[in-house]
C-alpha cells in the first residue's frame, strides 16, 4: 500500500515528500547521489539515485520498523519529541527556507484594495441588568442579539467600524501607503474618544504576517510558527495530505513545547507544488498562556495564488473573547480583512508622498449604496441595527447624564454646563509646607466657545495660610478643544503656587491625593510666580513644535534658604531669584497612538520611538532677569520587543546648561519620595539631592511577561510576571557652578546643619530593582536598591514600591 508523507532528502540539499498515492518528485545533480527515505513507523532507507529499483518509474519498498519489547511498564507518557529525522520538522524548515519568495515582501511593488470591519460585542450580560426596571429605556440595546458569530453564544453588538481603502507598498525604499476611500463607525458622542477607540482596536488586532519572525497581538509579541527559530519553540505533526481545488496540501499541526509561553497553536496547510507556501492557516492561543483577560483568541487566514504564481492573503478573521472572569460576562472583538485586486505593477513615487495614511475628505460621507457595493459580505441585520441603536442612544438624556458621571470618576472632570470642574483628585492633598491643601478649579469647554478656552484654580494651605492660584486663556487656531489632538493654540497663563524643589514640571498633575503619601525628608520648597506665553502646533505626522516665553520668580520656602556667604554673625541671603527664558521644543512621535480623555492622553505604546529636543535661552536684564544661560535637553523613549523574553522600556535622557548659575536653576534631578514606583523619576533619591549642569542617564525596565515563572510548577497558575529595572545617571558641575570651588556661588542647602544637595562627582548614581507585576492582573511590587552615594544623610539603600498598570 502507498506510504504517505515519506520524507526524501538528497545529498544536494533538495527535499521531497510523498503524496496520498505515495508518489514523489525530487531533483538530483547526478545519478550517484544518495537519497534518504524516512517515515514514522518504517525503517530508513538510503539508495543512490542510479540504484532505485524500477528504472524510470522506480518503486521503493520500505520495511516496517519493529521493536522487540521485553518487560514494559506503560505509564501513559508519549515518546520524547525530537526534531531530528522528523518529517514534520523537515517540512516546516522548507516553509521557512522559502519565506523570502512567499511572503508579502517578495515583490518589489504591491497594490491592492482592502475592506476592514471591526466590531465589538458583549457576551453574557447579567440578567440583573437586562431585566432591571431602571434600564427599561435601554431594552432596545439588549434585544439586538447575534447568535451566528460564535456557536452557543448570544452576543449584543455595541461597536462597529468599517474602512475601505487603496493600499500601496514597495521594498526599495521600504514604504507603505493607505488611502482611505470610505470609513464609517458608530459614534458615542463627546464622552468617548472614538479615534482612540479605533487606535486601541488596531493595536490589539494588528495585521498578522505569518512569515514574520514575531507577531504582535494584544500589545505582546508571539513567536511565529514559521519564524527562523520556530522549531526551537514549537512541535510539529503531519496530520494529513488533502486535495483542495486541485491543489495538494499538507495539513501541519503545531503546538508550543511549553504551553505557558507566548506562542500559538493551530494548523498550517502547506502547498506541495514546490513553493512550500501557506495556503490556509488556523491558529489560536492556549488558555495556559500568561495573557490577561483573553479567554479565547483565534485567527483564520486564507491565501490565493495571484500574479507571479505567489500565494497572497485574501481573507483574515481575528476574533477574541475578553473577560476578567473565566465564565462570566465579557466582550468579543473581531477584525475582518478582505483583500482584492492585487497587482505588482510599478508604483509612482508620488503615491508615497505625504502621510502614511491619507483619508479622503469625503471618506466619512460615503452613501449607503457605496458601502453596499464595496462590502465583501453584506452586514447582518444585527450589525446594521448597531448603527441606528447607537444614534438613538446618544440622544437620550439619561445616557448623557450617566456618561458625565462616569467621566468625572475616570478622568476627574465633571461637566457643569459650559465648565468642566476638576481635576477632582487634586481638590484635597497634603504636604510638609502647606499642611492640608484645599483646592477648587475648572476650565471651559466647547459649549462656551470653540476658539477661546479658559482655565483657573484657587488653593489654600492650612499650615502656611497662603492662597495659591492659576489662570490661563488660550486661543485655538483650529477651533477645536486645546486638550484634544491635534493641538494648535496660543496661551497666556499666570501661576502663583508652591512646588517641591526639583519638581518644576509637577505643578498641575503631581498634586493629587495619592502622591501626598511619601517617605524621607521633603522640607525644601519654593513659592513661584510664573508668567508664560506659549504656542504649540501638532502636525498630522506627529511632529510637534512649540515656543514659549517664561518669566519665573522663585522664593525659598520650608527649610530652604538661598545663601551666598556665611559670616560669623549672619548669612548673606536673598529672598528670590528671577529669570526670563525663551525656548523652543521639537517632539517627534511617529505612528503615535493614544486614547484621549478629559484628563489627558493615555499612550498606547508601540515599538516606535518618542524623541523630544528642547533649547532654552535665558536673558539677563529684561523684566528683571538676573542670568544669561543656554539650556539644551534631549529625551528618547523606545519600547523594544524581544520575543519570547518580553520587552524593555528604554529611556535616554541628557542635558547641558551653559552659564554661571545658582543651584536652583541647575538641573535638579527628579526624585520620587512617594511609595509608588515611577519609571520617570529616581525612586531612592531624596528631593533636591543631586544637581548638574551636564548629565546623561539611561533607564531600563525589562518585563519578562512570566517567561521564568511560567516554568515553575505551582507558581505559574498565579500568572505572575517578572520585571527588572535599572537607572544610571552620570553628571557633574563645572567649577563656576560648584559652591565648593567658586566661593561666590550660592551655597547648597542644609538640613539640620548638614548639606542635603550634591553634585555627581565622577561616580554615577545607580539604583536597580527586581519586582513582580500582574498581581491580581493590575499591581506591581518592586524591591528597589540604591547602590551609590549611600553615605549621604537620610538615605535608604532598600525600599518597597508599589504601582499599578494594565497589561494583557
Amino acid at each position: 500500500m502507498p506510504v504517505v508523507n515519506v520524507s526524501i532528502s538528497a545529498q544536494n540539499g533538495h527535499h521531497g515528500i510523498t503524496d496520498a498515492s505515495g508518489k514523489f518528485h525530487i531533483t538530483v545533480d547526478n545519478p550517484t547521489q544518495k537519497l534518504l527515505f524516512t517515515a514514522m513507523g518504517y525503517e530508513s532507507l538510503s539508495l543512490a539515485a542510479e540504484d532505485l529499483p524500477g528504472g524510470d518509474s522506480p518503486v521503493i519498498l520500505l520495511s516496517k520498523a519493529y521493536t522487540v519489547l521485553k518487560d514494559v511498564v506503560i505509564k501513559g507518557r508519549r515518546g520524547k519529541y525530537r526534531n531530528k529525522n522528523n518529517p514534520a520538522v523537515e517540512l516546516i524548515r522548507k516553509v521557512i527556507a522559502n519565506k523570502g519568495r512567499n511572503g508579502p515582501k517578495a515583490e518589489e511593488y504591491s497594490a491592492w484594495r482592502e475592506y476592514e470591519k471591526i466590531r465589538m460585542m458583549v457576551d453574557k450580560v447579567p440578567r440583573l441588568l437586562v431585566d432591571n426596571i431602571l434600564l427599561k429605556k435601554y431594552k432596545f440595546i439588549f434585544d439586538n442579539k447575534d447568535s451566528t458569530i460564535i456557536p452557543g453564544k448570544s452576543l449584543i453588538p455595541v461597536y462597529i467600524q468599517e474602512v475601505y481603502s487603496d493600499n500601496y507598498a514597495r521594498r526599495h525604499p521600504d514604504n507603505n501607503k493607505k488611502i482611505v476611500i470610505g470609513q464609517k463607525s458608530v459614534d458615542f458622542g463627546e464622552y468617548i474618544d472614538m479615534k482612540g477607540i479605533s487606535s486601541a482596536f488596531n493595536r490589539l488586532y494588528e495585521d498578522i504576517n505569518l512569515y514574520d519572525n514575531t507577531i504582535d497581538a494584544f500589545t505582546m509579541q508571539f513567536v511565529s510558527p514559521v519564524a527562523d527559530l520556530a522549531p526551537t519553540f514549537y512541535m510539529y505533526f503531519i496530520r494529513d495530505t488533502i486535495v483542495e481545488n486541485g491543489e495538494r496540501l499538507v495539513e501541519l499541526y503545531f503546538t508550543p513545547r511549553n504551553p505557558e509561553d507566548p506562542l500559538f497553536r493551530g494548523t498550517l496547510f502547506i502547498t506541495l507544488d514546490g513553493n512550500y507556501a501557506i495556503r490556509k492557516a488556523e491558529l489560536g492561543v492556549s488558555k495556559h498562556v500568561n495573557l490577561n483577560y483573553v479567554r479565547e483568541f483565534n485567527v483564520k487566514q486564507d491565501f490565493e495564488k495571484g500574479p507571479g504564481d505567489r500565494y497572497h492573503l485574501v481573507n483574515s478573521d481575528m476574533i477574541a473573547l475578553l473577560s476578567p472572569w473565566p465564565k462570566g460576562p465579557g466582550v468579543v472583538g473581531e477584525r475582518v480583512v478582505n483583500i482584492k485586486e492585487l497587482n505588482h505593477a510599478p508604483i509612482a513615487d508620488s503615491i508615497f508622498k505625504g502621510l502614511p495614511v491619507d483619508t479622503l475628505r469625503l471618506a466619512g460621507k460615503q452613501t449607503d449604496s457605496f458601502w453596499t457595493g464595496e462590502r465583501s459580505v453584506a452586514l447582518s441585520p444585527t450589525e446594521a441595527k448597531t448603527y441606528s441603536n447607537t444614534d438613538s442612544l446618544v440622544k437620550m438624556r439619561s445616557y448623557r447624564r450617566l456618561m458625565d458621571y462616569a467621566t468625572a470618576f475616570t478622568a476627574g472632570y465633571k461637566s457643569v454646563g459650559k465648565i468642566d470642574v476638576g481635576q477632582i483628585a487634586s481638590f484635597y492633598t497634603f504636604n510638609h509646607l502647606e499642611g492640608q491643601r484645599l483646592k477648587l478649579g475648572g476650565r471651559t469647554n466647547t459649549k462656551m466657545s470653540t476658539s477661546l478656552f479658559g482655565e483657573a484654580y484657587g488653593a489654600y494651605g492650612t499650615k502656611d495660610q497662603r492662597w495659591k492660584y492659576f489662570g490661563a486663556l488660550a486661543y485655538a487656531f483650529n477651533h477645536k478643544s486645546i486638550y484634544t489632538y491635534p493641538q494648535h493654540y496660543v496661551q497666556v497663563s499666570y501661576l502663583n503656587d508652591t512646588r517641591a524643589l526639583g519638581q518644576e514640571n509637577a505643578f498641575a498633575v503631581a498634586n493629587n491625593f495619592f502622591t501626598s503619601f511619601s517617605h524621607g525628608i521633603n522640607s525644601e520648597w519654593l513659592y513661584n510666580r510664573i508668567v508664560r506665553l506659549s504656542y504649540i502646533h501638532e502636525l498630522p505626522t506627529h511632529l510637534t513644535y512649540s515656543f514659549a516665553a517664561k518669566y519665573w520668580e522663585q522664593s525659598p520656602a520650608g527649610s530652604l534658604l538661598y545663601i551666598y556667604k556665611n559670616y560669623a554673625d549672619k548669612s548673606d541671603t536673598v529672598s528670590r531669584i528671577t529669570t526670563n527664558e525663551l525656548s523652543g521644543t521639537l517632539r517627534w512621535a511617529p505612528h503615535e497612538q493614544f486614547f484621549q480623555n478629559k484628563a489627558g492622553r493615555v499612550n498606547i505604546v508601540n515599538h516606535y520611538p518618542i524623541i523630544t529636543l528642547q533649547y532654552g535661552r535665558g536673558i539677563k536684564g529684561a523684566f528683571g532677569g538676573q542670568y544669561n544661560f543656554d539650556a539644551l535637553h534631549l529625551n528618547v523613549y523606545k519600547r523594544c520587543y524581544i520575543a519570547p523574553l518580553g520587552y524593555s522600556d528604554i529611556t535616554l535622557d541628557a542635558g547641558y546648561l551653559g552659564g554661571t548659575l545658582p543651584f536652583p536653576l541647575l538641573t535638579i534631578h527628579p526624585a520620587n519620595t512617594s511609595y509608588f514606583y515611577t519609571q520617570t523619576s529616581y525612586n531612592m533619591m531624596n528631593v533636591g539631592e543631586f544637581v548638574s549642569d551636564h548629565y546623561a542617564g539611561i533607564d531600563i525596565d525589562h518585563f519578562f511577561n512570566g517567561f521564568f515563572f511560567n516554568k515553575i510548577p505551582g507558581l505559574k497558575w498565579l500568572r505572575l510576571r517578572e520585571v527588572v529595572a535599572g537607572k544610571i545617571l552620570y553628571g557633574g558641575l563645572r567649577d563656576a557652578n560648584n559652591p565648593a570651588i567658586n566661593l561666590n556661588q550660592m551655597k547648597f542647602p542644609l538640613i539640620n546643619g548638614v548639606t542635603s544637595t550634591y553634585s555627581l562627582s565622577g561616580t554615577p548614581y545607580i539604583e536597580g530593582s527586581v519586582g513582580v507585576y500582574n498581581i491580581f492582573t493590575l499591581f506591581r511590587l518592586d524591591l528597589v536598591k540604591r547602590f551609590t552615594y549611600l553615605n549621604h544623610p537620610n538615605v535608604s539603600s532598600l525600599g518597597l514600591r508599589i504601582s499599578s498598570n494594565f497589561n494583557f
